[in-house]
């Protein structure tokens, strides 16, 4: 790209997956209409974190916006309706997200289950028939197998799974890692691993660095979710805060302690940053993004 940060193009891509995300989710005049009237209430505002990620590993591989567009809207599409399932009552059991009521506040619990299971299909609907990314049928075909295995059993559901069976217990330190490498690592690293697969040939030193960086990045996020739902609130984090220690989780700070979660989430993302300086400063997307959410405070 050019020698701007990719600061100053974050608004951009956010603004491209708004107009994506609006182009393949279904109109509220659409039958069923209070169905998807819900479905684009879960699929609003947000960080973006995700599709970002999907759009600055592209930058560093010197793929076009359009080849990244498709599996920027899927993952955030899972994204949204892991959020939609996690505040269920019989889940996390919220009612706020993203500063607003969740969906089964704002509608009904029903409707929140069918949400789900609506915006996990358009994921990979979309990526079946996007064809206006210039992508070849095996490159699609590639990014279906890299989000269903990251969103399932093997990934995130399967980590959301032990993490409710955790409820009330103390994990150990690899217990917990582990649990968070499947429900929130996974999803992170399928960012990573669906710009690769837009990219052909892909040099195998290329797949590797960026893996790395994507688990990282994954697992400092969520020592960082930790430690945010014991010093931020509600109005900062749009989320209320305070809920895994009410519910008896095992979390990073719990285990380790503060200080040490806090140094453990930097060494997670200075191996991040070190892993793409094999791209040299064509890193500077992912140098930059790793920064920012080191930085976040929600």
């Amino acid at each position: 790209m050019n020698g701007d940060s990719f600061a100053s193009r974050v608004p951009a891509y956010q603004e491209r997956l708004r107009r994506s995300l609006d182009r393949w989710l279904p109109q509220e005049t659409q039958y069923p209409a209070r169905l998807h009237a819900a479905m684009r209430y879960a699929s609003d505002g947000g960080k973006r974190l995700r599709p970002l990620l999907v759009y600055a590993a592209g930058e560093v591989l010197g793929l076009p916006p359009t080849a990244l567009d498709a599996p920027a809207c899927a993952v955030e599409l899972i994204h949204a309706y892991s959020l939609v399932h996690d505040d269920l009552p019989a889940m996390d059991d919220d009612d706020l997200r993203r500063g607003r009521p969740t969906v089964h506040r704002a509608y009904d619990e029903a409707t929140a289950i069918l949400v789900g299971d609506g915006l996990q299909a358009l994921a990979f609907f979309l990526l079946a028939h996007d064809h206006g990314s210039g992508l070849d049928p095996l490159q699609r075909l590639k990014m279906i197998e890299v989000l269903g295995d990251a969103a399932g059993s093997r990934g995130m559901v399967g980590g959301q799974a032990v993490d409710l069976e955790s409820e009330g217990k103390s994990l150990s330190l690899p217990e917990l890692e582990a649990l968070h490498i499947h429900k929130t690592g996974a999803m992170i690293r399928a960012c990573l691993l669906m710009a690769c697969y837009a990219k052909a040939p892909l040099d195998s030193a290329h797949l590797d660095a960026l893996d790395r960086y994507g688990k990282c990045i994954g697992l400092a996020f969520q020592i960082q979710d930790d430690i945010l739902d014991i010093e931020g609130n509600a109005a900062t984090l749009g989320k209320t805060a305070g809920k895994d220690e009410a519910a008896h989780k095992s979390t990073y700070p719990a285990v380790m302690g503060l200080p040490a979660a806090r140094e453990r989430a930097e060494e997670l993302f200075d191996v991040a940053r070190a892993a793409v300086n094999v791209f040299g400063a064509e890193a500077e997307p992912l140098v930059w993004l790793a920064n920012h959410i080191q930085g976040r405070n929600r």
